[in-house]
């Protein structure tokens, strides 16, 4: 598992670099990707399910990212597009590829299946996390808004 993650550190950390993210950030972009892939590991072990590791990963990689984004006067894709990488599923949809020239089309139906759900539950990570933050800066802005009334 330690070498699972280290890997997932340094491939963020490589990804990074291709994306040209600013130097100053790279730590944060692979400490994102590499714990996003740790809670990924740990959720497969205790629930036996990648859409349910791939959801809760990209939960916790999205809220870090937003934090981040934040607290470094940064856009939140500058940490969550490295951030996420581990998790794309992008072995499933080798595996959909490879079955669909071996004419096994029962497995590309279950690859095809299991991808899509891992991106759909990424795709809802993104969706939940930006809008609970878009409500809390909302919600800040009005309290500002009041307090400056006063």
């Amino acid at each position: 598992m330690i070498l699972q993650i280290i890997g997932a550190f340094v491939s963020v950390l490589c990804f990074s670099i291709i994306l040209e993210v600013p130097r100053k950030y790279l730590l944060y972009t692979s400490a994102t990707g590499s714990l996003g892939w740790l809670i990924y590991l740990v959720v497969l072990r205790v629930e036996n399910s990648t859409i349910m590791g791939s959801l809760i990963s990209a939960i916790v990689v999205a809220l870090l990212s937003n934090i981040l984004a934040r607290s470094r006067k940064a856009p939140v894709t500058t940490f969550f597009v490295p951030g996420i990488l581990p998790i794309v599923p992008g072995v499933g949809m080798f595996r959909v590829v490879y079955y669909m020239l071996e004419k096994d089309f029962e497995a590309v139906k279950s690859y095809l299946f299991e991808t899509f759900m891992i991106a759909g539950a990424i795709a809802l990570a993104i969706f939940l996390i930006d809008s609970i933050f878009l409500l809390f800066l909302r919600f800040d802005r009005r309290r500002a808004k009041a307090g400056k009334g006063k």
